[in-house]
């Protein structure tokens, strides 16, 4: 992620491998708010950012982490029509 002035990016932002599949995620929020934003970025340069917002980077982290447990990293950067309302 390209560095901008006023985002603070959070420590927990890395990039990971999961059955062959890599993607960068990060993690961030503007300087001066409380929110932090999801985002996760493919190999290929798309980009999957979740609608809400977390309390700590840690709690958005644990959301991408249940998600890969719960349906796979290639069901979270490329998912269904029904998936999108119950996991971003």
């Amino acid at each position: 992620m390209e560095e901008f002035p006023g985002i603070i990016r959070s420590p927990l932002s890395q990039s990971i491998t999961h059955d062959g599949i890599t993607v960068r995620v990060e993690i961030y929020r503007l300087d001066g708010t409380e929110g932090w934003t999801l985002e996760l970025i493919d190999e290929e340069g798309g980009s999957t950012v979740w609608q809400e917002s977390f309390a700590t980077d840690a709690e958005a982290f644990a959301e991408f982490m249940d998600g890969v447990r719960q349906l796979g990293l290639a069901e979270l950067i490329d998912p269904d029509d029904d998936d999108i309302a119950t996991v971003h």
